[in-house]
């Protein structure tokens, strides 16, 4: 799940520290965050003109392998060094830089993708750059999950939290009107709009698959640190909160089902830049 600081207009790609620490645990955080749907690899590899893909942001390399897996030759960029070395370890090729400061070396490629990861980079800024490295017609593709809570779970994470952090830009309280799942269309809108102001795209397509997954109260308590905000608590803290969060599962019977998003956009690259 992606979480951003609760300020009006969330700018997560000024929040670098919160975005580092996710590599706190890269073991965890491979074990725990799920691949992408089938459906939304395929729907990539379909618009990529070709088989040389960059993954900004790979991570511990989760939908590097999906990629791989389906045929792809992967290069993965990634600013924390220890997500970095989890990935090479599990074959993936990855350079050590944030995007907006990697330097592709004359190097070009068909696909620009991006896992749980573009609202990290600057908007407009890693546009121009995809555009920039993209051959003609080549595809640039960030996508992401977010999951839902049942709701005494989330009151629960959200109450700890606040007592656990209470000087953190993250707000767990800070619900939508709506489901948060629909709430995170936003952050693809922004990548979006950053797209058309960078120009040299076609107009960008939005889209999204809707699944669900059941945990256990030990998967959960072992998803919800993989989380922002939390991957930078002391242990201790993180403690506290994990649980107020098994509690509230307990009540619920021992096993939750998440409901989850992929949210993704799709654009064309069709000029070079000027």
């Amino acid at each position: 799940m992606v979480t951003i600081p609760s300020s009006p207009g969330p700018e997560p790609h000024l929040h670098r520290r919160m975005a580092e620490s996710f590599g706190v645990d890269p073991e965890r955080y491979d074990r725990n965050r799920p691949p992408y749907p089938d459906a939304v690899i395929e729907r990539i590899v379909a618009a990529s003109p070709g088989t040389d893909f960059l993954d900004v942001g790979c991570g511990t390399g989760i939908e590097a392998r999906q990629f791989l897996a389906a045929g792809r030759t992967v290069l993965g960029v990634e600013a924390g060094a220890r997500m970095a070395d989890f990935a090479r370890a599990t074959g993936i090729e990855v350079e050590v830089a944030t995007f907006e400061a990697w330097e592709p070396t004359g190097r070009t490629f068909d696909a620009v993708v991006s896992g749980t990861a573009w609202h990290w980079v600057d908007p407009i800024a890693g546009a121009a750059k995809a555009a920039r490295i993209l051959r003609p017609g080549g595809l640039l593709a960030p996508f992401g999950h977010v999951y839902q809570l049942p709701p005494t779970v989330a009151d629960a994470l959200a109450t700890a939290y606040r007592r656990a952090a209470p000087d953190s830009p993250i707000n767990f309280n800070a619900r939508p009107a709506g489901s948060i799942l629909d709430a995170y269309r936003a952050l693809y809108a922004r990548a979006a709009d950053g797209i058309r102001e960078a120009g040299g795209f076609d107009e960008p397509e939005l889209w999204r698959y809707d699944w669900e997954r059941s945990y256990t109260r030990g998967e959960l308590l072992d998803l919800v640190p993989t989380s922002g905000g939390l991957t930078s608590l002391p242990p201790d803290r993180v403690a506290e909160v994990l649980a107020a969060v098994g509690t509230a599962v307990d009540e619920l019977g021992g096993t939750v089902t998440l409901a989850y998003a992929t949210w993704g956009l799709t654009a064309i690259r069709t000029r070079t830049q000027p």
